[in-house]
């Protein structure tokens, strides 16, 4: 299961956030998303677990827990909308 971890602090890192849902199971992946042109922490990250349950409890558990300073924001992570390509279809039912 792919989760959405949002209102990070600007200095955690992929492995604050890894270590933080070890504690509940298994992650494939921890990822801090960053600013392409500065490199800094745009402020929310994604993790992978590869049990459902065991997400579904690290969810449910640090849920508005504090990590560095701050209330974590955890969902489950919902698949990427390409825009470009909504818009381009969009574009094309208007066409005369």
């Amino acid at each position: 299961m792919n989760i959405y971890v949002g209102n990070l602090s600007r200095d955690v890192t992929d492995d604050d956030l890894r270590k933080v849902f070890e504690a509940f199971g298994k992650v494939s992946s921890a990822i801090i998303i960053k600013d392409k042109f500065t490199g800094e922490s745009r402020g929310f990250g994604f993790v992978e677990m590869i049990d459902d349950n065991e997400a579904k409890t690290a969810m449910q558990a640090l849920n508005n827990s504090v990590l560095k300073g701050r209330p974590m924001n955890i969902n489950e992570a919902r698949p990427r909308v390409d825009k470009r390509k909504k818009f381009i279809k969009r574009k094309r039912e208007r066409s005369y």
